[in-house]
């Protein structure tokens, strides 16, 4: 069923594509999607800072980007009268709200009464407040911020906002995971920021909590300012930026220097449409997925040259958000990122591949700093066995917990470099891990991932996602043959959909919505069992599947499946391709009976 020579052809392509995208200095920055959610968190907060600052530079700059953010929201809105959090993405009451709040707090609502009256329409249709409260659930890392963007904006009571106990940010960070916060571990600033907002706007009436509030307010702020980066962007990422920057400045402090380093990241993130995008870049991500994934057809990506900018990436020093040891990896090189599973995984398992094209010239440099980077996965395996994304024992809340995805990418990275660590301390956290992918396991065979997600799926997951990226881990540790491996197998087999792809199935059950990244990982996943005549052959159907979509360009189309904190959806245009190519290249290997890995650079 396998073509081999129009696989070869498609696969040169797929590759020659993802090189093409690589900066001058030789990695990937890749480009995350424009979202509406962060252009109008970034447009409320500026006009915050508008309405509290004088005459000068800040105000000039502020009010330019309004007008172009402004200009941008009103090109977007969705038929239905809402916004999604990408120009892809179906409406939600949350961004909903949050464009509907900016332009509110911008003065530009009567320039815009027709617009905003669709808006209102199905805001009231998705149940107001306790629509967004519902879409969120117990977590209020996001539901508080928008609530407190509404009432800065008049449109929100205060009395129907739930407080924050910033003051609980004077604790010592380590102590922070015992003391059950509402929000998760990485939204401390919108803890602080926030809670403070709630607090100067609507006093508890209890009068000790009140004096402690009080006493803690400077404490909490000097816990904040240490938590931002050179960049002044917390997390790299407009939203939490925003909601800080609007919460200071809308209680008075706009000259505060975390409100005047936070408004200089959002002059300098803007886009030149005017838009903000989730977060700044996803380039130690983006780079690491695409060594991997030009890696596999041959295993050489010895003339890649970016060995040096991979290591300047580690982290080596404690950091100052989630006090995280030295030796991981955050998602980019940028001052905002912060150390997490994935990305120490994903950038393990480069530095494996790119030691094995130079095994003598860069093991000196490269071994150390994966001894450092597998010391720092083995620290933060939770007693379930599993990896979180960030800290240790931060569990209650969702984004906090293991994830299957994490895990599977963590014991792919320990796997490849087991030799650096004593052979007893390796085994014991791959059981622990194996256990718990196994109880974690749904009863049809799927994982589902923590930081991907489909809009079509009625829960708005991605199993097909999760599934694939834990079948790897069970390949890569020789294990495809054991029991939850061939029930996930079976799991993507009942997944195609009827376009012979792989994607999300849709809320009135039809037979779903097929993407080329979704496609790629589950293909990939599928090429590992090479026993099983029927998933053989589902393979090479899907092979063919993404080499048509090669020969038609269709590989470079996106689709919004990343999900970053609390449910924004974003899409990212590397992922098709490094996807694409990571699958064709397996396919090459396997199927190519010339030999040939289509290795051009």
């Amino acid at each position: 069923m396998i073509d081999s020579d129009r696989l070869l052809r498609a696969y040169q392509t797929a590759r020659r594509d993802l090189l093409a995208r690589r900066v001058k200095q030789g990695h990937w920055v890749g480009e995350l999607s424009t979202s509406a959610l962060s252009t109008a968190t970034a447009v409320s907060a500026l006009a915050m800072v508008r309405r509290h600052c004088g005459e000068g530079s800040m105000r000039e700059a502020a009010e330019q980007l309004i007008a172009g953010g402004l200009r941008r929201l009103a090109e977007t809105q969705n038929g239905d009268g809402g916004w999604g959090d990408t120009d892809k993405s179906f409406s939600n009451i949350a961004t909903t709200m949050l464009v509907r709040a900016a332009f509110r707090m911008s003065d530009a609502a009567d320039d815009n009464l027709q617009m905003l009256g669709r808006a209102e329409a199905y805001i009231s249709g998705e149940g107001g407040v306790d629509g967004l409260r519902e879409r969120f659930g117990k977590d209020r890392t996001f539901a508080v911020p928008i609530l407190t963007n509404l009432a800065l904006a008049g449109v929100a009571d205060w009395k129907d906002i739930s407080p924050l106990p910033f003051e609980l940010a004077c604790f010592p960070y380590p102590l922070l995971r015992f003391l059950n916060l509402p929000v998760v571990s990485y939204a401390v600033p919108a803890l602080v920021a926030v809670g403070q907002a709630i607090y100067f706007n609507r006093k508890p009436l209890n009068p000790i909590t009140r004096i402690i509030r009080r006493l803690c307010v400077r404490p909490s702020l000097k816990t904040l300012k240490n938590m931002q980066p050179a960049s002044g962007g917390f997390l790299e990422a407009v939203p939490l930026t925003s909601f800080v920057v609007m919460s200071l400045a809308g209680t008075g402090r706009v000259n505060h220097e975390v409100v005047r380093a936070g408004v200089k990241f959002l002059i300098e993130s803007v886009r030149p449409d005017g838009s903000w995008p989730i977060d700044t870049n996803l380039a130690t991500w983006n780079t690491t997925l695409s060594i991997n994934a030009l890696a596999a057809a041959s295993g050489d990506v010895g003339a890649l040259g970016c060995l040096d900018w991979l290591l300047d990436c580690q982290h080596t020093e404690l950091h100052p958000f989630t006090h995280a040891a030295p030796g991981g990896w955050g998602w980019s090189d940028l001052s905002g990122a912060v150390p997490d599973v994935d990305d120490t995984s994903g950038a393990l398992l480069a530095l494996a591949t790119l030691q094995e094209s130079n095994p003598r010239d860069d093991a000196d440099r490269i071994e150390p700093a994966a001894k450092a980077g597998v010391d720092w996965l083995l620290q933060l395996q939770n007693d379930d066995g599993g990896w979180p994304t960030f800290c240790r024992g931060w569990g209650a809340l969702p984004f906090d917990r293991s994830g299957a995805d994490l895990t599977a990418h963590a014991l792919r990275a320990l796997h490849r470099w087991r030799s650096l660590c004593p052979e007893e301390q390796i085994e014991l956290a791959i059981a622990k891990g194996l256990d718990y992918l196994a109880e974690e396991q749904q009863i049809d065979g799927s994982w589902i991932p923590l930081w991907f997600g489909n809009q079509n799926d009625p829960r708005e997951e991605n199993p097909v996602y999760g599934t694939a990226r834990v079948l790897l881990a069970y390949r890569d540790l020789g294990l495809i043959g054991c029991d939850p491996a061939q029930s996930s197998l079976k799991y993507l087999a009942k997944a195609r959909c009827g376009d012979g792809g792989w994607g999300g199935g849709t809320a009135d059950g039809a037979a779903g919505v097929s993407s080329t990244e979704e496609t790629a990982v589950a293909v990939e996943a599928l090429l590992a069992e090479d026993s099983d005549e029927e998933i053989q052959a589902l393979a090479g159907e899907g092979v063919m599947k993404l080499v048509e979509a090669v020969e038609q360009g269709r590989h470079q189309e996106t689709s919004p499946i990343g999900l970053y904190f609390a449910k924004l959806w974003y899409y990212e245009t590397t992922y098709p391709l490094a996807f694409t190519a990571s699958t064709l290249g397996q396919a090459v290997r396997r199927f190519d009976s010339g030999g040939e890995s289509g290795n051009n650079r």
